[in-house]
């Protein structure tokens, strides 16, 4: 067994267009199911599952981040993207990669899991992509792998994938090897496209120059946030089921 990670990487610099006027007033990790907002939902996962510092990669409304960071006890930094109204969110990461100095979880804001979503990966391959099975939720990304479980290729269209293993969850373990991979990478692509994404994008290319493996928990309880349905969805839905499982 891998020794468990003790850092964090959140992406939250997204601007939420796809959630309306709820978008523009508040980052899609300030939504709230419960009582309290899913960020810091998943901040008190994170701590239970060993995490000591967590990066918060900004951008939309970022004020609120860097607000939730100062009453975190020294827990939660924050790092602005100044570009994320037009980059994707591998500019992101690149810039989270740049403060790093080892293994990392990296997650999504937008997201609710339940406790084994970070447990899988903690307790994983160095190198793990977490993977669920098929949730029906819409616009999934599903991931292909090999026979061994390496990740291959990921897309929104099936029928353009392979043996597909799951569907992308937004939570990963990347070892300090493989960040600095995917930043050699970004730095030799002379016309590195700004819209790009970490996952898709990233660390496919990656993961065809090197050995990134899947770890797929078929029955994960879990919802990305992206618009309205998804919103309905994780409210009536998932949450109340992850709730049980606390």
């Amino acid at each position: 067994m891998n020794q468990a990670v003790e850092q964090a990487v959140i992406l939250a610099a997204g601007r939420g267009i796809r959630l309306g006027d709820q978008g523009a007033r508040m980052p899609k990790g300030f939504l709230r199911l419960g009582d309290t907002p899913i960020i810091e939902e998943s901040l008190c996962r994170l701590r239970d599952a060993g995490i000591r510092k967590t990066l918060i990669v900004t951008g939309h409304l970022a004020e609120r981040y860097d607000a939730l960071a100062k009453t975190s006890g020294g827990f939660v930094e924050t790092v602005h993207n100044e570009r994320f109204a037009d980059t994707g969110s591998l500019l992101s990461l690149l810039i989270a990669i740049d403060r790093l100095n080892g293994d990392t979880l990296l997650l999504e804001s937008d997201l609710i899991y339940e406790p084994r979503a970070l447990r899988a990966v903690q307790d994983g391959p160095a190198d793990a992509i977490l993977l669920s099975g098929a949730t029906g939720a819409g616009d999934e990304v599903f991931v292909e792998t090999d026979d061994h479980g390496r990740l291959m290729a990921m897309s929104k269209d099936p029928t353009q994938l392979g043996n597909i293993a799951g569907e992308l969850v937004g939570i990963c373990r990347l070892t300090r090897k493989t960040q600095l991979r995917l930043r050699q990478w970004a730095d030799t692509e002379t016309a590195l496209d700004p819209g790009l994404e970490y996952e898709v994008d990233g660390l496919v290319a990656v993961g065809q120059r090197s050995a990134l493996c899947c770890t797929v928990v078929p029955d994960l309880v879990w919802a990305e946030i992206d618009d309205a349905v998804h919103l309905q969805r994780a409210r009536t839905i998932v949450y109340p089921r992850i709730a049980c499982l606390d």
